[in-house]
């Protein structure tokens, strides 16, 4: 493989383009460095992505007149951007972008990515990274690569071979890493509640954060647990050594831990590199809820902003302040629902650092929807399980407040009686 400079290999960029930007802790920080830097040359590139790492120079306000930047999922890099209306939010589920990308509804002109550099055959990987960025590299016409040694070669879906690759730029530096904290005392509840609705053969799917990893902490003595998840994060490799994770029982991927695309510490990292038992897979056949439900017990656990009396889930905005995304939410509480023996959770504390309810009579105006109250069976907190499939309005306000922040509950029955006037 012959190499480029990273200013040559940008300069392929044209203006009125349309750029995809690797995902997450794939995203490769030199090439979005230096597409930015051209931001002078550069009119109306259309910029499109789910959730990247390291900075976001593109969505700063002097680059504003280059870049139009259309977010499927909004992380913190950019988050600024689309609530000063610098960039724009795309609500979609997770599962329906690569074919999006493939219909050529969003006709992709370059790819930006980072691979591992190539094995003796001329193959690299996507590494962490597979999601939607499988489907971006198929259809792009050019595509850019950050060649990077400590990307983990991960098995999967996410091979591309170095003929495919217009110009690759050698680079050396430790992929987008997340310090993992212990899990809270409350996250640790929250977890043991979860952990109580889990059964042995189940099928996981739980993303990042102090709650997944305190579900993870509690589950030492389940037995012949299974991964079919989005994304996963470090809490699965203990549970994996201790031979908790088997996968024995999956229908789909037997023995296999399948995602999309992984973020972690170092750790996870070294954990998946030509690791056999890892498969990263495109995200529109990962989401399937047909696929999803082919497994076993599927235990979906999943998180929320704010989640009203009647059980709505508003995951992604703050009002009408967007903070995420819709991701894959929807794809795994609707894909659990229909698996035997499934449970679709959604999993919280009680109450914000501010002490804020989250389960609140009425969601804030502009809050979005992500998931429905019909979809929702399960919501946790540290003060308890609320099971709602199959109850009334009446009785699904009531198990809500009934694992509300104990300061907050007397108003919630004030407010649950003004709704239903008998209550």
């Amino acid at each position: 493989m012959s190499y480029t400079s990273i200013e040559a290999a940008v300069s392929l960029i044209q203006s009125g383009q349309t750029v995809f930007i690797h995902t997450a802790a794939a995203t490769p920080k030199e090439l979005v460095r230096a597409m930015s830097a051209r931001s002078h040359e550069l009119k109306q590139v259309r910029l499109v992505s789910i959730h990247t790492e390291w900075e976001a120079p593109y969505a700063e306000p002097e680059h504003a007149h280059a870049f139009q930047i259309d977010a499927f999922f909004v992380g913190k890099n950019i988050r600024k951007a689309v609530n000063e209306g610098r960039a724009n939010y795309v609500p979609m589920f997770l599962s329906e972008i690569p074919r999006y990308f493939r219909t050529c509804e969003q006709p992709i002109d370059v790819a930006l990515i980072s691979v591992s550099p190539p094995d003796k055959n001329g193959y690299c990987t996507l590494g962490v990274s597979c999601d939607i960025s499988k489907a971006a590299v198929d259809v792009a016409r050019i595509i850019i690569a950050e060649v990077n040694p400590q990307m983990p070669r991960v098995l999967g879906d996410g091979v591309i071979h170095i003929s495919r690759i217009t110009a690759a730029v050698d680079v050396d530096y430790p992929i987008y890493a997340q310090q993992i904290n212990p899990p809270s005392h409350i996250e640790l509840s929250i977890g043991r509640h979860v952990a109580s609705l889990i059964d042995d053969r189940a099928t996981l799917q739980m993303g990042i954060g102090g709650i997944p990893n305190a579900v993870l902490q509690c589950l030492s003595d389940h037995k012949d647990l299974g991964i079919h998840t989005e994304m996963f994060s470090d809490g699965i490799i203990d549970l994996v050594e201790r031979g908790v994770i088997t996968g024995k029982y999956k229908t789909v991927h037997p023995g296999l831990l399948i995602s999309s695309f992984a973020i972690g510490s170092q750790r996870l990292y070294d954990f998946m590199d030509t690791n056999l038992i890892m498969r990263l897979m495109d995200v529109e056949y990962v989401n399937n809820p047909t696929t999803i439900r082919k497994n076993p017990k599927v235990t979906a656990i999943n998180s929320a902003i704010e989640i009203d009396i009647f059980g709505q889930v508003c995951a992604d905005s703050i009002g009408f302040r967007q903070y995420s995304g819709v991701g894959g939410q929807m794809d795994f509480m609707r894909g659990a629902a229909l698996s035997q023996g499934g449970k679709p959770i959604i999993a919280i504390p009680s109450v914000t650092g501010k002490g804020i309810s989250r389960i609140v009579s009425r969601l804030q105006p502009g809050a979005s929807v992500v998931t429905t109250r019909a979809h929702v069976h399960y919501v946790v907190t540290e003060y308890g399980i609320a099971h709602l499939l199959g109850k009334n309005l009446k009785q699904r306000a009531q198990a809500l407040i009934n694992i509300a922040h104990p300061d907050h509950r007397e108003q919630l029955e004030k407010d649950a009686f003004e709704i239903f006037k008998v209550f």
